[in-house]
């Protein structure tokens, strides 16, 4: 078993809830479910695909951090308050896993706050040097 990595983003949501961006445990790489704040600036878009695409870098990010990139994710989900609002992000999802194809999930539920319209967790396995 190795040592367990916490990596944050920042955000202040981590720090007032309890939680990590991601864990790194045993050659996995846990994200958690990642919204479109840009958490340098704390704002956020009203359009969906750029949340969309922010989530992704912010995944990003904490998947570099992990020693992992979009590359090695094998399990996505997709969680959107607005179930029509899935079919105009998936050009922007492809984009980041075409090529990879996890396994993936999306579920229509309430978010945290209103202005967030999609939130994306991901699992990543690190691939052996």
């Amino acid at each position: 078993m190795t040592a367990r990595t916490l990596i944050s983003s920042g955000s202040t949501f981590e720090e007032a809830i309890g939680y990590s961006r991601a864990v790194v445990q045993d050659g996995w790489v846990f994200v958690s479910g990642t919204t479109g704040f840009d958490y340098r600036t704390m704002t956020i878009s009203d359009d969906v695909t750029e949340q969309a695409a922010q989530c992704l870098r912010n995944i990003g990010d904490a998947l570099d951090r992990a020693g992992a990139s979009l590359a090695d994710v094998v399990r996505v989900t997709y969680m959107l308050p607005d179930p029509d609002d899935f079919e105009p992000c998936w050009p922007v999802l492809r984009a980041a896993f075409a090529r990879v194809r996890p396994a993936a999930t999306m579920i229509a539920c309430r978010l945290a706050d209103p202005r967030m319209r999609i939130e994306i967790e991901v699992t990543a396995l690190l691939c052996a040097a």
